[in-house]
């Protein structure tokens, strides 16, 4: 079937990021000040480096009674936040970047949201970039797994906040998608890796969620080395091209936390445990719930906040949203299982290279969903949106599974003429798409405003 002309492609490309700064900037300028999980104290840390320092997480920045009764109380103005600084530990990169635009707007809460916002389309253009490299001859999913992510509710609440995610997401896609252009080349000597180290290390300045980056660009490096003549020396030749730069970067803020907190704490994290005293934890939860009810929450949550539970976990759309949103994501599974099934069926081989991209791309989802599982080993920590830094992965796997149901529709439906089946197979993955983005401006007007708004 005859693709859609570059012009098309490029022009719907467009059209999706339009819709996401349009459906980012509503959320960036609609939702209350701090009602995003951990606002304020993102937007603290890049008070303090407007102020001309970087903070240090002291004991007293997590105050749990305090912080609830904000929560309660929708953060009044008479409640200050600039003692909620817990997010002191995080690398600074993104701070730093923020910083001259909290200076420029006279510390906006709205132009942080905005910047922020603007970078996270880049995850968007991003994940469009993936799916094409994975599937160059089919341009339809890449465009429906960009408009994916583009109108994900709880992704459009989470870029259009202040905080380090959007950043970290742009990172990792853009090191996920350096890791498969190597991967996929048939030379392994082709293309060079220092660029990959070069985002690692803004990786290991950016955000702990993206430092497994590091253990899939091992596993690339594994993969490439694999298929070279000489394994070995081309394994520490490109290991080190890529170690290089990730270290020099990485290492001046490990250096600089191993001064500030003492000990081995060169990652923050045991200044931070040690703060962050009144969480919920694990092992309380086990014993206060039992099992069974800690994993029927654990799963009803993360799939609710996935798609969008607002707020600080505490917006929660109507059951029935819910309901639908379940049966589109069993509908995905089926469909991508089937796609699976007829590539399968099709006797179509696949070169070594592809091979191993596919195995890549498994790795990505399920080191995801490892970390995940490890974050939720101490803290009870059941948000969806920690899934986000495999975003662009599920988003094809969705827009692939959208256009098998697309394909069996058209089996039903005599159209005449190979132009329109294929103007039809390009176009019916993008209406579930424009459904999600409408639910993206259902849920801000129906239950976020209304449960977030000042009394």
């Amino acid at each position: 079937m005859p693709s859609p002309s570059i012009r098309a492609q490029r022009l719907t490309l467009a059209l999706i990021v339009a819709v996401y700064l349009i459906l980012a900037i509503l959320y960036a300028v609609k939702t209350p000040a701090w009602q995003v999980p951990d606002e304020p104290a993102h937007y603290n840390y890049i008070a303090a480096v407007a102020g001309g320092a970087l903070p240090v997480l002291q004991p007293g920045d997590y105050d749990a009674a305090y912080l609830e009764t904000l929560k309660a109380e929708r953060f009044p103005p008479n409640l200050p936040v600039t003692s909620v600084r817990y997010e002191s530990w995080q690398p600074p990169l993104y701070y730093l970047l923020a910083a001259p635009i909290f200076l420029a707007w006279n510390g906006s809460l709205p132009a942080v949201r905005l910047f922020t916002l603007l970078v996270g389309a880049g995850v968007v253009v991003l994940t469009w970039r993936l799916a094409r490299l994975l599937f160059p001859a089919a341009p339809g999913p890449a465009l429906t797994a960009a408009g994916f992510v583009a109108a994900l509710p709880q992704h459009t609440a989470m870029m259009a906040a202040a905080n380090n995610d959007a950043l970290a997401e742009v990172v990792m896609a853009l090191g996920v998608l350096l890791c498969l252009q190597r991967v996929l080349a048939e030379d392994t000597n082709e293309g060079r890796w220092w660029p990959l180290g070069v985002v690692l290390g803004v990786a290991f300045l950016t955000k702990l969620s993206t430092y497994p980056l590091a253990g899939l660009a091992g596993f690339a490096l594994l993969l490439v080395a694999r298929r070279a003549r000489r394994p070995l020396p081309t394994l520490l030749r490109r290991g080190a091209e890529v170690l290089a730069p990730a270290l020099a970067f990485g290492g001046v803020w490990w250096g600089r936390n191993l001064v500030v907190y003492g000990g081995f704490d060169f990652l923050g994290m045991r200044r931070h445990d040690a703060v962050v005293q009144g969480q919920l934890r694990t092992s309380e939860a086990l014993a206060h719930w039992g099992v069974p009810d800690y994993l029927q929450r654990f799963f009803q949550t993360t799939f609710q906040s996935f798609w969008g539970m607002f707020g600080w976990m505490g917006v929660v759309m109507d059951q029935r949203v819910y309901l639908a949103l379940l049966v589109f994501t069993l509908g995905l599974v089926v469909g991508l299982a089937g796609a699976v099934l007829v590539r399968r069926r099709s006797g179509a081989a696949l070169n070594l290279p592809r091979r191993d991209a596919l195995a890549f791309c498994a790795a990505v989802v399920l080191l995801a969903g490892a970390v995940y599982l490890y974050y939720n080993l101490t803290f009870v920590q059941f948000q969806g949106r920690y899934l986000y830094p495999a975003l662009p992965l599920i988003a094809l796997g969705a827009a692939l599974a959208l256009r098998q149901w697309a394909e069996w529709a058209l089996r039903l439906v005599r159209l005449g003429g190979e132009r329109l089946r294929a103007a039809a197979l390009w176009l019916l993955p993008l209406a579930p798409i424009a459904l999600l983005a409408l639910l993206a401006v259902f849920a801000l007007y129906r239950f976020i405003l209304p449960q977030l708004a000042l009394p």
